[in-house]
């Protein structure tokens, strides 16, 4: 059978009511990884009083669940090769917020710590597939735009989290179980079902161009009856069917080079997000700040989460995506470090305000621009190695920090913090490959083909 032609009959596609109900879909899943992601963070001022828990066991508890991240991610990435991307944004959104909910019930800091560690499995999996799954169901020249779209949505699990977290986990010494309640409602996901299509390029990377062509079909059927004719796709390109990618495929040069400049971009943003906001609560509170204003103060800071994926929206699409990586790193890097110099109430919200600003945008635009160095056999595979070993990194990143934090003083975690995303920033402006020319050339042939 002749190839379905998926990217090329996608990429012609004019945005429509079945890509605003994909990003809806994708945005639910998204608000509840970020509403979970940090949940431990929120609680962990709680259980120091509650617990007796010491800055080292959050160290320890944190770090394994970035282990359980990495696991998650390669996990993720394979059940996405071999079950398809659809099914597997529904499993893994499931499987986190399964573990969630048993958090509820946790008795001890050991048994908390299991279930975070598995919540956080499912997490980073869920994210590698909803990446991977956006990737491929855009048309090339808006898809970073609508990456950063369903962040700019997602990501307000982050301050609406820490809203709560703020107002409940004071109250008394049983509340803080109800962050974990709120975070298991990403089951809902499964009401989105019936709107949401496999990808028609994850079928013919599989040789299976009968069922691309099938689920092709429905999409521009949709897209027709809303937007009129659709104009003819370019001209096939073949690919090499290929069922499953095994991890020998990431040596080959091709994919081997971008799976290393990820590697190092998802390691820095890692080690210098989670540094900064999963001990943020935590070391305010043991510099004198109470749990109340602690969580507060961040809670604030988390505001500008939204708003920074929202300027990565406006600019992913628009420039080329390594220069604005690395000029928002270079920014994260500067205002982290002046959020550690200040104990004033009012510049600890602002910097760390600028910090959820700017970080939040550029992994709007890391989301975009990871899965398009790949192509569709390497895409899944690359992107969930890159990204689980970036959340690997940060197993040993807690345990920097509290040695940073006990050793030399509550500033010395932010100069860490602040040499991490420096770092990030330069191996992007000197390595980072352009990808905006590639971007520019698939949406030439669809402006073309319109009618003028």
């Amino acid at each position: 059978m002749q190839p379905a032609n998926a990217l090329n009959r996608l990429d012609r596609l004019p945005i429509s009511r079945f890509h605003k109900l994909t990003l809806l879909a994708v945005s639910f899943a998204y608000f509840f990884e970020f509403a979970d992601i940090n949940s431990f963070a929120t609680t962990a001022p709680k259980l120091v009083d509650v617990w007796g828990v010491t800055v080292d066991q959050v160290a320890y508890v944190t770090s394994l669940s970035f282990v359980g991240m990495f696991i998650g991610s390669l996990v993720g990435g394979v059940i996405a090769d071999r079950w398809g991307r659809k099914r597997a944004l529904l499993q893994t959104t499931l499987f986190f917020a399964l573990f969630s909910f048993a958090s509820v019930f946790s008795w001890d800091l050991v048994s908390l710590g299991v279930f975070r560690v598995l919540t956080s499995a499912g997490l980073s999996a869920m994210t590698v597939v909803a990446v991977v799954y956006v990737n491929e169901m855009y048309p090339a020249a808006v898809r970073g735009k609508y990456q950063a779209y369903a962040i700019v949505i997602g990501i307000c699990g982050t301050p609406v989290t820490n809203l709560i977290a703020s107002l409940v986990v004071p109250h008394n010494d049983w509340s803080w179980r109800l962050v974990y309640l709120w975070g298991s409602l990403g089951i809902l996901l499964v009401l989105f079902t019936r709107h949401l299509k496999e990808s028609p390029r994850w079928y013919e990377s599989r040789g299976d161009h009968a069922a691309a062509d099938a689920v092709l079909r429905e999409i521009e059927a949709q897209v027709a009856v809303e937007r009129g004719p659709l104009p003819e796709p370019a001209p096939p390109v073949d690919e090499v069917p290929s069922t499953r990618a095994p991890l020998k495929l990431l040596l080959q040069k091709k994919y081997l080079y971008p799976t290393l400049l990820l590697t190092v971009l998802w390691v820095t943003q890692t080690i210098g997000f989670f540094g900064y906001s999963s001990w943020a609560p935590t070391l305010l509170a043991k510099e004198g700040f109470s749990v109340e204003k602690s969580v507060f103060y961040v809670a604030l800071t988390t505001v500008g989460a939204p708003l920074g994926s929202y300027l990565a929206s406006l600019v992913t699409d628009r420039f080329e995506r390594k220069w604005s990586l690395t000029a928002f790193g270079v920014v994260i890097a500067v205002c982290g470090l002046l959020y550690g110099l200040t104990f004033s109430p009012a510049l600890i919200v602002v910097f760390g305000f600028l910090v959820n600003f700017f970080e939040r945008g550029y992994t709007a635009l890391a989301y975009a621009y990871s899965p398009e160095l790949f192509d569709t056999p390497g895409r899944s595979l690359g992107t969930s190695v890159s990204y689980g070993l970036g959340r690997l990194s940060n197993a040993a990143g807690p345990l920097i920090v509290a040695a940073l934090y006990n050793g030399h003083g509550y500033q010395s975690v932010f100069f860490f913090i602040a040499g991490t995303w420096t770092v990030g920033a330069l191996v992007l402006a000197v390595f980072g490959p352009r990808t905006r020319r590639a971007r520019l050339a698939a949406a030439a042939p669809v402006k073309d083909a319109l009618p003028r």
